[in-house]
């Protein structure tokens, strides 16, 4: 499990660090709102804990980055034990939070059960991303309200996407998973074909896609 930690005292960030760490966790520290925007924007984690009093900004901030990329879990840090603040995180999509001083243990458990729950909802066969919504149970996608009818083959190159979140994947990656999945023979120039008419139908343009990212000479990109 990646996780992001955004935390500018030392003394705690460097503790949790090392603790998550022997947890088992793979723990990227930020200590600015900037460079928590810099790592969210080159990879996604599995859950994000913030500190929600930066020396650049508020944890408020981040959140908002994270949650245009899609519905992960966050967990605030706060020193502010007040309604207006708990509420503002909540509403702004964060899953829990935790109020400094905390013992370790706690926040263990806290991790755990946002996890757990995140793992019940993709049980539940619903995938999130951005405004997209993939109920892979009844194979239908959803942009907000609006239903997008897609062919199997291109249903199947979203999953493929969706699946490998934060990692490009090659031409040749597509390729020999849409031919082991359909048993249908897909060549270069028909994953052209199908990776166009996915774009036209998920993004608003596809002469910028936020969805779909072409990296030059490497593949395609879900952030």
């Amino acid at each position: 499990m990646k996780l992001l930690l955004l935390e500018d005292d030392d003394a705690i960030g460097v503790g949790l660090s090392y603790s998550l760490t022997n947890e088992g966790y793979v723990v990227t520290r930020a200590e600015t709102v900037k460079e928590a925007i810099e790592s969210i924007s080159h990879a996604s984690f599995d859950l994000y804990i913030l500190d929600l009093t930066l020396p650049d900004g508020n944890g408020y901030e981040v959140c908002k980055e994270i949650k245009k990329q899609g519905d992960y879990p966050v967990i605030f840090l706060t020193a502010f034990d007040d309604e207006v603040n708990v509420v503002m995180g909540l509403e702004l999509g964060a899953d829990d939070y935790i109020t400094k001083p905390f013992r370790l243990k706690e926040l263990l458990a806290r991790i755990k059960s946002v996890l757990r729950r995140y793992s019940n909802q993709q049980a539940d066969g619903v995938i999130h991303y951005k405004e997209l919504s993939v109920q892979t149970n009844d194979a239908k996608v959803y942009k907000g309200e609006q239903e997008i009818v897609l062919t199997a083959m291109e249903y199947r190159l979203l999953l493929i996407l969706l699946q490998n979140r934060g990692m490009i994947l090659s031409r040749n990656n597509l390729l020999e998973n849409l031919w082991d999945v359909s048993g249908d023979f897909v060549n270069d120039n028909t994953l052209t074909v199908y990776m166009k008419r996915l774009r036209d139908k998920i993004e608003d343009d596809t002469a910028s896609p936020v969805y779909i990212k072409t990296v030059r000479g490497q593949g395609y990109l879900m952030e």
